[in-house]
């Protein structure tokens, strides 16, 4: 076969897999997994459509559980070349609450509107599991064998602590993972429109830490109309202000300065990210809408989110509790706690309340699963432009990095100008356009079989 005949054939996609696509997403969506933290969550039923959309095809899927409900499935294809690194696909089947009442429609209906589906999911990320699922069929049904083994995990509790999901898989059944190097899964190579008729599709290669504080403020306990000079709710105010108002210095990891740079070059701004007196604020300002793909992840960062203390108005409680949702760069966590432990002052105790690791991957000439993607994406948008990033928040990649499995967010969707995929994400009215399945499909395609 010729080389412009076998690229050709590799990228006509079954046009049922487009179909399946938009199904499995509303199908998905239709199946309640709301995570609301604390063990509160079945993901079993939407693990069991999975498995059974896998066996439908002879692609043999195991179910795995740390707990009743808490259902993870993990399948393995083999691929042409055994001497190939595997690589890991991940989605998670878990979504976040939704009140009905806020919705252009029910968040769990799962409805097919207008050429959108909508629902809860929809983004984060059940789009992504129905598009693994779609390719992966359309794969079975007509013989088609990646390059390397492909190994799917579709996995519970991402939206909460990862301990009933990709925890407990990468701890307890690193087997399944045998041979991966390398992983994909969501928040990558979405359209993001700069507002001047530029295409980016940025690719996540960097992960912040995940940093949940505890802090506790002791005092002494009394009545509320005497003077106390140790009153626990006041020393716990003055840190969390302190936390609050603090300005984190500039720590430019190699993701953000290849984004930065990339950026840069784009908009035609000059950039010399090597400058001592280098003004962060004022080159994104230059970079206009697209700064926002890396201004949350030039510095740490630490909000504080839950204040708890006290029971009754005329009663000083003995301590005081906050939370503070903090995110660390990769190099930088001593700074994050040294600061904390000065921010917090002699009178506050601060942990780590959940903690897991920053990440990053590689994206330059010498990563060939990056400029694999890079090319998968470029060849069914040509007009686009890829360019790495790095999340502010985090995703199951941090556990499978445990196994030494270096993570990528890449679950691509071509969106129209004035679609804001960024503010769907656990937000109201969440939704997916059709062409933007189709595309993704597409190029999940074309990428798994020459990765």
């Amino acid at each position: 076969m010729a080389d412009t005949d076998r690229s050709r054939a590799i990228d006509a996609i079954d046009p049922q897999a487009l179909d399946e696509v938009v199904r499995f997403t509303s199908e998905l969506i239709a199946i309640d997994t709301t995570n609301r933290g604390g063990g509160d969550c079945s993901e079993r039923p939407a693990a069991e459509y999975v498995a059974e959309m896998l066996g439908d095809v002879d692609i043999d899927p195991t179910l795995l559980e740390r707990s009743p409900g808490r259902t993870n499935v993990v399948a393995r294809i083999e691929g042409t070349d055994p001497s190939a690194p595997a690589l890991l696909v991940h989605g998670h089947l878990d979504v976040v609450p939704a009140e009905p009442a806020d919705w252009t429609v029910h968040p769990f209906s799962g409805e097919v509107r207008d050429g959108v589906v909508w629902g809860r999911g929809a983004i984060d990320m059940k789009n992504m599991d129905a598009m693994v699922l779609a390719v992966v069929r359309a794969w079975a049904r007509s013989g088609v064998r990646p390059r390397r083994d492909i190994v799917l995990a579709f996995t519970a509790d991402e939206e909460d602590s990862a301990e009933a999901g990709s925890g407990f898989l990468a701890d307890r059944h690193a087997e399944l993972f045998e041979g991966c190097t390398e992983g994909i899964s969501e928040s990558g190579a979405f359209t993001f429109h700069t507002g001047s008729g530029m295409r980016l599709y940025p690719i996540a290669a960097g992960e912040r830490g995940t940093a949940w504080l505890k802090l506790t403020a002791r005092g002494r306990a009394g009545h509320g109309s005497k003077v106390n000079r140790a009153n626990a709710v006041s020393r716990l105010a003055a840190a969390v202000a302190r936390i609050g108002e603090h300005q984190w210095p500039v720590r430019l990891t190699p993701t953000v300065k290849a984004a930065l740079s990339e950026l840069a070059a784009l908009h035609g701004v000059p950039a010399d990210l090597d400058a001592p007196d280098l003004d962060i604020d004022a080159l994104l300002a230059a970079l206009g809408p697209a700064a926002a793909l890396v201004e949350p992840t030039v510095r740490n960062s630490a909000n504080p989110t839950v204040l708890e203390a006290g029971y009754k108005v005329n009663v000083i409680p003995g301590s005081a509790t906050a939370y503070v949702d903090g995110r660390m760069l990769p190099g930088a966590e001593e700074e994050f706690s040294t600061t904390l432990d000065r921010l917090t002052g002699p009178d506050v105790e601060w942990g780590f309340h959940h903690r897991e690791v920053p990440l990053q991957a590689p994206v330059g000439p010498d990563a060939p699963t990056y400029q694999a993607m890079r090319a998968a994406v470029e060849r069914f948008d040509p007009g686009g432009h890829v360019v790495p990033y790095c999340m502010s928040g985090g995703t199951d990649a941090k556990q499978f990095s445990r196994l030494g499995i270096l993570g990528y967010g890449f679950s691509p969707l071509r969106l129209p100008e004035g679609f804001d995929y960024q503010a769907l994400y656990h937000g109201v009215d969440e939704r997916v356009p059709v062409d933007a399945l189709h595309f993704g499909v597409r190029v999940l395609d074309h990428f798994l079989q020459r990765a």
